[in-house]
């Protein structure tokens, strides 16, 4: 079955890495060091073969190494779907990140139809209890996993929705420059509602399915208090009727921007943000488990997944259940942990490499 895998990956001057080479295969990918020698830098860097900001959402200028900020390069070769790839992305000092794939310019949004890329990080563990933007953001992520024309809905959306704050904030009245962006923000709108039912549905289905040491989670999209329209038709004459409301606020306080992601933890009919922390790492090791078995059912190869220390948070049988879900479902997952002992399960199932970090800069090792 063709793949989704990275065999060929060079860093120059990313993060901690002055210059850093990946030659890989299909298999995981274990990658093992001390906190702070550069682990996570390697998995933002595969992150970033996915459209977006990558997995820390950091500026293209904050990637660079310091002190010399001379500006940054990752190179990679991708398998995807039978068919290689070389990817290319760099940015000069000062100036915006760019892509080239096949030795041509292309816009971020183009290699969500090349890489699906699914990621955990630390960061995460605290998504159930935080604000709604996160997990908004988490759900998007879901939704373009699927349908890379997400991004371009929720581009437009934004977009049409800053001009329309603008007005807001400028106490603008004319009814027909709102009518305008509010027509775009509902055509865009019922698409991103529309994208993120679509993954819902996709990601239970395949929790249901699953034989899995991880727990089901029942997911659903929530407004608060209002009950939003998700239809364009019905989003736009909404967005007309709060402009009164609206303009007080000086921006727009209702639509899909203020959507929220509600997860029960199925086990225990309980909402997610009462659980345990271990409960509720276990949902989001079992959400990213269900989507990625699901992008494999309906494109035929499973996505690459980044887990970061995800192995340090479970115990010995659910760490080795784990493995053999990422074996088994056939993904280049790039794992980190501090020490070699924490991948002893995955046997020969996995490439090791090694992170060491030298006068502040990182080193690695294949084992």
């Amino acid at each position: 079955m063709p793949g989704l895998h990275l065999t060929h990956l060079a860093l120059s001057h990313f993060r901690s890495h002055r210059r850093a080479v990946v030659e890989a295969d299909a298999r995981p990918v274990a990658i093992f060091g001390p906190n702070g020698a550069g682990k996570t830098n390697l998995l933002e860097a595969v992150s970033l073969f996915s459209p977006g900001r990558g997995l820390r959402r950091a500026a293209a200028a904050d990637m660079a190494r310091k002190p010399e900020a001379l500006g940054w390069k990752v190179e990679g070769r991708l398998e995807s779907f039978g068919i290689g790839h070389g990817i290319e992305m760099r940015c000069e000092a000062g100036g915006p990140r760019e892509l080239r794939i096949d030795g041509k310019p292309a816009p971020q949004v183009a290699l969500g139809r090349l890489a699906r890329v699914l990621w955990l990080v630390p960061s995460m563990d605290r998504l159930w209890i935080e604000g709604a933007e996160g997990r908004r953001r988490f759900l998007d992520r879901v939704a373009l996993s699927f349908f890379p024309e997400h991004a371009d809905a929720a581009l437009g959306y934004e977009k049409a929705m800053r001009e329309r704050n603008r007005l807001l904030k400028e106490q603008v009245r004319d009814a027909r420059w709102y009518a305008a962006l509010e027509a775009q923000m509902a055509r865009s709108g019922a698409a991103i509602a529309a994208g993120r039912r679509a993954a819902i549905d996709r990601v239970m289905a395949a929790q249901a399915d699953a034989r899995t040491a991880f727990p089901a989670a029942e997911l659903s999209v929530a407004y608060g208090e209002e009950d939003m329209p998700e239809d364009e038709t019905a989003l736009a004459e909404a967005l007309a009727r709060g402009r009164g409301r609206d303009l007080q606020a000086g921006r727009t306080l209702a639509g899909p921007h203020r959507a929220d992601l509600a997860a029960v933890y199925a086990p225990k009919s309980m909402p997610a943000q009462d659980c345990s922390t271990g409960e509720q790492k276990a949902l989001l090791i079992s959400l990213i488990l269900a989507n990625a078995r699901a992008l494999a059912d309906e494109l035929g190869a499973p996505p690459i997944l980044l887990l970061d220390e995800v192995a340090a948070h479970l115990d010995a049988d659910r760490r080795a259940a784990l493995y053999d879900e990422l074996c088994a479902l056939g993904a280049q997952a790039w794992m980190t942990g501090t020490g070699p002992e924490l991948f002893t399960a995955l046997g020969e199932r996995a490439q090791r490499i090694e992170v060491t970090d030298a006068a502040g800069e990182s080193r690695l090792r294949a084992h």
